[in-house]
């Protein structure tokens, strides 16, 4: 599932593309037809993210609510719009003179209000990337909890948009066991934490990739050669289970924690 940064970097893409334009609306598969009349040739005048959940505005009062789940995909492509076969899945298609770009495969794509998009936000926890997020709120149900610090963090009613590369790789790089209880967390360390999550997070709308190593352990300042993987970018520990660690050469370890695959390494995540 994609994690908070792609979400922004896809609220600005909309927004670089067809921000103050009339778009047109189509569902070429068929199951958003209607709310697509309905807002085609009206102008998109807002993007937004907030966690996983993107919200296209039209005149403020109607809202596109997209959350792409594990299977959602958003693609690019420039006019002239190409045109579907007929056993496409295109859910949402938004296309002018210059630019179309096709969803397929969301776990939702709704028409919504502004309460309703308002009730959305309500259930979220604070998101990193947002200007109006406060960390405090988080830590006020980390620090009351019992669960584990790594099941909190995946947990979107406490902070938005974290996801398994983010959580494991955040934890790693402030050597926080991932079974530690929420309540254990001091409130220098959530800091940190937090700090540290808004500018990985930022890095990575801008990059639109997740990179996390700090520059003493890039492969270049390592001699060790780059990580291979379909996610891209360098890592401590994400799914680098039975490899050694770039720190202190020890085994990182997998498990599974609220049906996620964790990853850690024991030896610098000391209990």
């Amino acid at each position: 599932m994609p994690e908070g940064h792609t979400i922004h970097r896809l609220a600005h893409d909309y927004a670089t593309a067809f921000l103050g334009t009339t778009p047109r609306v189509t569902s070429p598969q068929g199951k958003f037809t209607d709310a697509a009349t309905l807002l085609t040739g009206t102008e998109l005048t807002h993007t937004e993210a907030h966690g996983k959940h993107l919200f296209l505005g039209f005149h403020a009062t109607d809202w596109i609510h997209i959350h792409l789940g594990l299977f959602g995909k958003v693609t690019f492509t420039l006019a002239p719009t190409p045109a579907p076969p007929p056993t496409d899945t295109i859910r949402l298609r938004l296309a002018n003179d210059t630019t179309c770009v096709d969803l397929r495969g969301p776990t939702t794509c709704a028409l919504i209000t502004p309460p309703e998009k308002q009730a959305i936000h309500d259930r979220l926890g604070p998101d990193p990337l947002r200007d109006d997020a406060d960390p405090d709120t988080a830590y006020r149900r980390i620090s009351r909890s019992r669960t584990t610090i790594a099941a909190l963090l995946m947990d979107q009613k406490v902070i938005a948009g974290v996801g398994n590369v983010y959580r494991a790789e955040v934890l790693f790089r402030h050597r926080i066991d991932p079974y530690r209880p929420g309540k254990d967390i001091t409130p220098p360390e959530w800091h940190e934490i937090w700090t540290d999550l808004v500018e990985l997070m930022h890095e990575g709308v801008r990059n639109n990739r997740i990179d996390t190593v700090r520059p003493e352990h890039t492969p270049e300042a390592m001699g060790r050669p780059p990580r291979v993987d379909d996610h891209g970018g360098e890592v401590y520990v994400y799914r680098r289970a039975n490899q050694p660690c770039h720190i202190c050469g020890g085994e990182i370890r997998t498990a599974d924690l609220a049906a996620r695959n964790l990853f850690w390494c024991p030896t610098c995540q000391r209990p």
